[in-house]
């Protein structure tokens, strides 16, 4: 147990040490995240009344840009594992006397903390979006973001092992991720959406993680109205059975991943 521990802190380390190896890169990519609150949110406040949401445009908007944010470091994650097995890197790591899963687990766990912090960084603009500086919804926005970050990476990482280029990884990246970004209710509230599209809402797992952040909100905020998320034929899961589908989604996909991966012939 020691010893996949040890390997579980190595790989986190070395994720931590990228992370602060590269702070322009790090920079970068926190900016889409910040022109969609600020450019997008800016401008689309002054079109969407306040009273459509409940709140005002850029407080709705906060979730989807913190899912945003924490997804794309899951995405580095996915990649780094594909150029380790082209580059050989990864050949290596699989003749450490520990298991597969633990190596996944080091990855996920890594991908996790890095895209949490970045995720934490944008919480710091909660109050130029009208949130309150409250620390219970703080620790409950970073609980939450914990809890996706885990899910997505894991979910990228399934993707990851059952590829082997990165220019297919990209592809699909391109196909699945942005629907699934405007499917989630991040942008735009789900009963807005067309009907036909609230089946593939109920099945996406970004629309739990940004229905999660923002209920959240709406418990630490009795004055904004939560806006419908989430339901089941006209029902709304509760908040804790959320973020255990979430949890279990990741569990799953995690398990399934190490299940998949193989050693690079």
């Amino acid at each position: 147990m020691r010893r996949e521990l040890r390997a579980v802190h190595a790989l986190v380390h070395r994720d931590l040490l990228r992370l602060a190896s590269q702070r322009t890169h790090t920079a970068l990519m926190l900016l889409q995240p910040v022109l969609y609150l600020f450019v997008l949110g800016g401008g689309l406040a002054a079109v969407i009344p306040r009273s459509s949401l409940g709140v005002g445009y850029q407080t709705y908007l906060f979730p989807g840009v913190l899912v945003m944010t924490v997804q794309a470091p899951a995405i580095v994650v996915g990649i780094r594992l594909i150029t380790d097995r082209q580059s050989g890197y990864l050949r290596e790591l699989l003749m450490a006397p520990v298991s597969r899963f633990t190596l996944l687990l080091g990855s996920c766990a890594g991908g996790t903390i890095v895209s949490t912090v970045q995720g934490a960084v944008l919480l710091a603009l909660g109050a130029a979006v009208g949130l309150p500086c409250d620390p219970l919804l703080l620790a409950l926005l970073l609980a939450g973001m914990i809890l996706v970050s885990f899910t997505v990476t894991a979910l990228l990482l399934l993707l990851a092992v059952s590829l082997d280029r990165p220019e297919n990884f990209h592809m699909l990246l391109g196909l699945v991720m942005t629907p699934l970004l405007f499917l989630s209710g991040g942008f735009f509230p789900v009963a807005n959406l067309p009907g036909w599209t609230h089946t593939l809402t109920a099945a996406n797992p970004l629309a739990y993680g940004v229905d999660l952040l923002r209920r959240c909100i709406a418990l630490r905020t009795p004055d904004h109205a939560a806006t419908a998320g989430i339901e089941w034929s006209g029902w709304q899961p509760p908040l804790l059975l959320e973020a255990t589908l979430l949890l279990a989604l990741g569990a799953v996909a995690l398990f399934w991943a190490a299940r998949r991966f193989s050693r690079p012939a």
